[in-house]
C-alpha cells in the first residue's frame, strides 16, 4: 500500500494501532505468496468516502491472484487496520512508493465492473461536483449479486437494420440520418404536441444502433421508461436492450448492467441510474425533458443526469440529444454556445397541432378571478362529449394552505408556528408539520376565526368539479397517493397534479390548466421556466385542433411564461431566460456552490477557501426548518463560468483537509438545481 505508515497509523485509535503493529512484525500467511511477474502492482481506488484519501493506493498482486486481479475488478484490502473493499484501477510493473506494499486480502469477483471509460468518468464526475469517486463509485456500479454472476453471458446481437426516419420527418430527417450514417449530431430538439417522445426516442437509439455503435437514453421517471421499453421492443423485439432503474431488484438490476458491461447488448434505456451505463462504443447519449428534477441525484456529490451524459458526449465524441416539449434554460445556453444545434418543426406544423387559450384575472392574486371560470366550465362540458378531458391542479390535497377569512393572513400553528391545512372534507384543521389540530383558532392580527383556502389541491378540485359537473365520471391521478399510467377515450374529467397526468388513448378533448398563478408564483429561479415544463407536458397530451382539440390556462395572460405557452414558443421563453440570468450573472452564465451546516462551521470553513479570482460569497443565511432540527445555514459561493474547476478543486481542498482532521462534513451541492 503507498499511504506512509505513519500517516496509517494516524487514522487508528491507539489500542489498533498496538495490534498493527504486532501485524507488521509478523506479515499475514498471504505475504508468503510471491508477487506476480508480470505487473505485480494494482492501483487500486479504495471506498473509503474521505475526501484527503481519494485517490488510488498501490498494492503487492500475489503470483495467486494474478490472473484475477485484472482493472475493472472487486478486490479486498487491507486499509487503516480493517478489510475495505474496492476497485482495480491499473496494473503496473513498479510503484513509487518506498516501502514495502501490502498485498491484495483477495479479490472479491474477477469480473471487470469498472470499465475504463467509466472509471475516467467517474473521476470528472468528482472533480466536476467537489466529491469523492468511492460516493460517485456507488452510482455508477450497482451491487454485485453472486449468482447473477456466474449465469453465462448472452450471444451479442448483430446491429438492426437501417431504420425510416418515420415522425421525424416532421422535423427535417438529417439529425436521425446522421446517426444511422455513424455521424455525431449534438442537437436540442423541441417535440410537437401529439407527437410520441418515447417512440421518436426509440427511433434514434434505433438510428444509432444500425451504425453498429452503442447508445444510452436516460427518462424522468419509471412511466417514461415503460414507454420508452414498449416502443424499443415494438421496433427490435425482446432481448435486443436493457432497462436500468435504480428501484428494479437486486439481480434484475445486475443482471442488466453485465449484459452491457460485458458487451451482450448494446442499447440502454433507465433513469439517473443508467447515466454511467458501461455501454461498448457509445454512440449516442440521449435524455427526455432534461428540466425534470428528478434528474438531480439526491446523494453525494449531487451529481445532474443531464451533465453527466454531456461529460460522457464530451470525452467520448459521441452524439448527444436532449428531447422535450419544453426547452431548459441549459438545454438553450448549448444551443447559443453553439455546442448542439437547434431542432424544431416549423411555425405552421406548431399551429396545426395545438391551439392555447388564456383566461383570468390579471395578477397573481387569485381572488381577482374565479379559480374555475366560466370559460374553464364551457371547455370541460364540451370537451367531455367528445371523449376524456385533463384539469392539471398543482398541489396534492384538499385545503393545503389556510389563511384568515377577515384579513387573509397566513395561518399557523399556535405550537410550533407551521401552516395549517385541512386534509380532507371531513376532516379537522390541522398543523402540516406537527398534525397538531387547530381547535379555537384566532387569527393573530384581526382576531378574526374564519378560514379561508386560497391554495386549494387536486382532491378539492376533484370534488367541486364533480358538482359542477354532474353525471360526468371524475377520476384523480395524484403525484402524492395514486398515479394513473393511462385512461381510455370514454368521457371523463381526469384531475392530476404535475407529472402524474395519465396518457389518455388518443389524446384528450381538451386540457384545463388551473391556478397559474401558483406554479409562477414560487420564490425561485426556475419558477417560470419550470411552469412552462409542466404545462407544456399535460398540454401536450391533447387531441390536434383538426379533432376539436383545445388547451385552456386560467392565469394572467399578460404573463411571459404563459404567453410563451399561448405561442407555443419554448425556445423564446427559454432565450428569455438565459439573457436574464445573463444579466444577473446567475447560471448558467456562472457557478454556483451551496455549503450547508451549522454557522460555526461555516464561519471557521470561509478562511480555508482558496477561491478563485471573481469569486462572490453570500451569506451564510439560515435555512428554515421544523422545530427539533438543529439550526443549519447556508453559504453561496459563485464564480464567473469558466472559474468553475477552481471553485469545486477549492471546495475539494476544504473538504479533504476537514476529513484529515475528523472535522463534521459539510453538505456541498455544485450548481443546484434551486438556491433556496
Amino acid at each position: 500500500m503507498s499511504e506512509p505508515e505513519e500517516e496509517q497509523g494516524a487514522l487508528l485509535p491507539p489500542p489498533a494501532r498496538v495490534r498493527a503493529e504486532a501485524r507488521r512484525a509478523k506479515p499475514p500467511a498471504e505475504q508468503t505468496d510471491p508477487p506476480a511477474e508480470v505487473d505485480p502492482v494494482a492501483r487500486v481506488l479504495v471506498d473509503v468516502p474521505l475526501a484527503h484519501l481519494d485517490r488510488p493506493f498501490d498494492y503487492a498482486v500475489p503470483t495467486s491472484m494474478s490472473e484475477a486481479a485484472q482493472p475493472g475488478c472487486r478486490v479486498k484490502v487491507r486499509f487503516a487496520g480493517q478489510d475495505v473493499g474496492g476497485f482495480v484501477l491499473a496494473r503496473a510493473d513498479r510503484s513509487d512508493h518506498p516501502g514495502r506494499l501490502q498485498p491484495l486480502r483477495r479479490v472479491v469477483s474477477a469480473e471487470p465492473v469498472l470499465r475504463p471509460d467509466v472509471a475516467d468518468l467517474t473521476a470528472r464526475v468528482a472533480a466536476r461536483w467537489a466529491g469523492t469517486r468511492s460516493d460517485v463509485l456507488r452510482l455508477a456500479v450497482p451491487p454485485r449479486h453472486a449468482r447473477v454472476e456466474k449465469e453465462p453471458a448472452r450471444d451479442a446481437l448483430p446491429a438492426p437494420g437501417p431504420p425510416t426516419a418515420g415522425a421525424w420527418a416532421a422535423y427535417g430527417a438529417h439529425v436521425h440520418d446522421r446517426l444511422a450514417a455513424g455521424e455525431s449530431p449534438r442537437a436540442v430538439w423541441t417535440v410537437l404536441p401529439g407527437d410520441d417522445g418515447a417512440a421518436l426516442l426509440a427511433d434514434a437509439l434505433v438510428a444509432t444502433a444500425a451504425s453498429g455503435r452503442g447508445a444510452l437514453a436516460c427518462v424522468p421517471d419509471h412511466r417514461d421508461l415503460d414507454r420508452l421499453d414498449a416502443a424499443l421492443t415494438a421496433r427490435l423485439g425482446e432481448g435486443r436492450h436493457v432497462v436500468l432503474a435504480a428501484d428494479a431488484g437486486p439481480a434484475k438490476r445486475y443482471r442488466a448492467f453485465l449484459a452491457v458491461s460485458r458487451g451482450s447488448v448494446r442499447i440502454v434505456v433507465g433513469t439517473r441510474a443508467a447515466a454511467f451505463a458501461p455501454v461498448h462504443d457509445l454512440g449516442l447519449v440521449a435524455m427526455w425533458d432534461d428540466g425534470d428534477d428528478l434528474y438531480a441525484e439526491p446523494r453525494a456529490p449531487y451529481p445532474h443526469t443531464r451533465e453527466v451524459l454531456l461529460l460522457r458526449a464530451e470525452t467520448t465524441g459521441c452524439a448527444a440529444l436532449l428531447a422535450a416539449h419544453a426547452r431548459s434554460v441549459e438545454a438553450e445556453y448549448l444551443v447559443r454556445s453553439g455546442w448542439a444545434e437547434e431542432v424544431r418543426a416549423p411555425r405552421e406544423t406548431v399551429r396545426a397541432r395545438v391551439t392555447v387559450t388564456a383566461v383570468g384575472g390579471e395578477g397573481r392574486d387569485p381572488a381577482a378571478y374565479a379559480r374555475v371560470p366560466g370559460e374553464a366550465l364551457r371547455v370541460l362540458r364540451d370537451g367531455v362529449t367528445r371523449g376524456p378531458v385533463l384539469v392539471q391542479a398543482p398541489r396534492v390535497g384538499y385545503a393545503t394552505r389556510l389563511a384568515c377569512e377577515d384579513c387573509r393572513t397566513p395561518a399557523t400553528c399556535r405550537v410550533c408556528h407551521g401552516p395549517l391545512r385541512q386534509p380532507g372534507a371531513r376532516r379537522a384543521v390541522a398543523c402540516a408539520w406537527c398534525g397538531t389540530e387547530a381547535r379555537d383558532w384566532r387569527c393573530p392580527e384581526c382576531d378574526g376565526r374564519g378560514l379561508r383556502a386560497p391554495v386549494l389541491g387536486d382532491a378539492r378540485t376533484a370534488e367541486e368539479l364533480g358538482r359542477a359537473l354532474p353525471g360526468v365520471r371524475v377520476r384523480q391521478s395524484s403525484s402524492g397517493e395514486r398515479v394513473l399510467a393511462a385512461v381510455d377515450d370514454q368521457p371523463a374529467v381526469v384531475v392530476a397534479t404535475p407529472g402524474a397526468e395519465p396518457v389518455a388513448e388518443g389524446g384528450y378533448a381538451a386540457v384545463v390548466l388551473l391556478d397559474a398563478w401558483l406554479l409562477l408564483g414560487r420564490a425561485d429561479l426556475r419558477a417560470t421556466e419550470e411552469a412552462f415544463r409542466r404545462w407544456a407536458n399535460a398540454a401536450a397530451m391533447v387531441r390536434p385542433p383538426s379533432e376539436g382539440g383545445r388547451v385552456l390556462v386560467v392565469g394572467d395572460a399578460a404573463h411571459p411564461g404563459v404567453q410563451a405557452l399561448v405561442r407555443w414558443d419554448p425556445g423564446g421563453l427559454a432565450q428569455r431566460e438565459v439573457d436574464d440570468r445573463l444579466s444577473a450573472h446567475l447560471p448558467p452564465a456562472s457557478r454556483v456552490a451551496t455549503l450547508t451546516g451549522s454557522l460555526d462551521e461555516l464561519d471557521a470553513v470561509q478562511p480555508q477557501l482558496q477561491l478563485p479570482a471573481g469569486a462572490e460569497v453570500l451569506g451564510p443565511v439560515p435555512i428554515d426548518q421544523r422545530p427539533g432540527e438543529e439550526p443549519q445555514h447556508r453559504l453561496v459561493v459563485r464564480v464567473p463560468r469558466a472559474a468553475g474547476p477552481a471553485l469545486t478543486q477549492a471546495l475539494h481542498d476544504v473538504q479533504a483537509q476537514r476529513s484529515a482532521r475528523k472535522q463534521p462534513h459539510l453538505r456541498v451541492v455544485v450548481d443546484p438545481m434551486s438556491l433556496g
